[in-house]
């Protein structure tokens, strides 16, 4: 059976191929040339074949929303999208407002592609911006300019009516006055909805390279907390709900639905190279990963298995929590204090929410467990402690 907090599905695609690694990137990508020569009908025949595999764990439920990402899906073919799209409709079936997000870079080949993109299906493009500084761009590696990414933004327009960008602030060497001034300049662009993620240095990035041999210098937590803090005063004074720690929409329907499962801990099937899924199956939450490498991926998929998972994982009360708490933490609204019980099967850690009640960071109300704007900037500690 499949518990009414779980009733949601989605449909993680990973491609895996960008032009080039950005220096903060810690994602399963792998670069391609300019002269792409990729073998997109390969591509598409394999994804769609390892859709069919995990299809029957569906188990009657409809999908709400498809998210294509990467790496860079914008190289996608179209006719690579719509098969997926396509395929996913008949081996599972959609909801009438399923969304179907694309994530795009704005350079002008992948502009180009918009209106087919759109014809293949998707409703909604997350295009990754970044920035509106050409300096900025360039230090963090990117492969478009101010110019090309208004440019991209305007073909967007044209062909969807449900476009979110992308913004990293609390860069090395950035001031808080002109990041203040930048934020202005991208509200004025009306989006329906902007991410803005801090710039973290993840490890066996070359960011974190560079790190360790004292050529950037990161933002310290306090002065993150204060980027933090003005940033969603300046979001909500422009009208921008923030519904979650890094996205903030101009209306309800703009939020991002894909994500918001996540979030919820909701069930979702991933395919692709290195591709993570969670599905509910007989009570018991499964995590699966796919291979990472591309070429190996590829091999798997098409031997008589028909699918690259390297791993399939049956996740206790403690793992769920782990893995449930930090996301449920990060939404606006908070986290269902009996969503908490049924993850860990245990109550809640009331001598350390006393604490951290006390300090400000956390509430409970109505049922509901709460994030204070002073605790958003430390989430992950706090989930660590709440299970401590």
């Amino acid at each position: 059976m499949i518990a009414a907090d779980d009733f949601r599905l989605g449909l993680y695609v990973h491609w895996p191929f960008c032009q080039k690694r950005c220096p903060y990137c810690d994602f399963n990508v792998h670069e391609v040339g300019l002269e792409d020569a990729t073998d997109h009908h390969r591509w598409a025949t394999a994804l769609v074949r390892e859709l069919q595999h995990f299809a029957p764990l569906a188990q009657g439920r409809r999908l709400t929303s498809i998210f294509f990402g990467g790496g860079t899906p914008s190289l996608m073919q179209p006719e690579t999208v719509a098969a997926v799209i396509e395929a996913a409709q008949a081996e599972i079936g959609f909801q009438n407002d399923i969304e179907i997000t694309l994530e795009a870079n704005p350079t002008s080949s992948d502009a180009d592609r918009f209106t087919g993109f759109r014809d293949a299906g998707v409703n909604r493009l997350s295009l990754g911006i970044q920035s509106l500084r050409d300096k900025a761009l360039l230090a963090l590696g990117r492969q478009h300019s101010v110019e090309e990414a208004l440019a991209a933004l305007t073909l967007a327009r044209a062909a969807f009516d449900n476009i979110s960008f992308d913004l990293m602030y609390a860069r090395p060497r950035q001031h808080f006055d002109d990041w203040q001034v930048e934020l202005a300049e991208a509200l004025a662009l009306h989006p329906n909805h902007i991410s803005l993620y801090q710039l973290t240095i993840e490890p066996n990035t070359i960011f974190d390279q560079l790190t360790r041999k004292g050529m950037i210098q990161p933002k310290d937590e306090d002065e993150t907390a204060d980027f933090y803090l003005a940033t969603r005063q300046q979001l909500a004074a422009a009208g921008y709900a923030g519904y979650e720690v890094s996205n903030h929409a101009r209306e309800p329907h703009f939020e991002s639905q894909h994500n918001r499962l996540y979030w919820a801990y909701q069930d979702y099937i991933g395919i692709g190279p290195g591709a993570h899924g969670r599905l509910t199956s007989n009570g018991q939450k499964i995590a699966t990963r796919q291979h990472r490498a591309p070429s190996v991926w590829l091999d798997h998929v098409e031997s008589v298995a028909g699918h690259a998972t390297v791993t399939r994982d049956v996740l206790s009360g403690e793992d769920r929590l782990a893995e449930a708490l930090p996301f449920g933490l990060r939404l606006t609204e908070g986290m269902p204090l009996d969503h908490y019980h049924r993850l860990a099967n245990a109550p809640l850690n009331a001598k350390a929410l006393a604490v951290l009640e006390d300090e400000g960071l956390l509430t409970t109300s109505d049922g509901v467990l709460k994030v204070t704007d002073q605790g958003r900037p430390v989430i992950d500690a706090l989930a660590r402690y709440l299970q401590s």
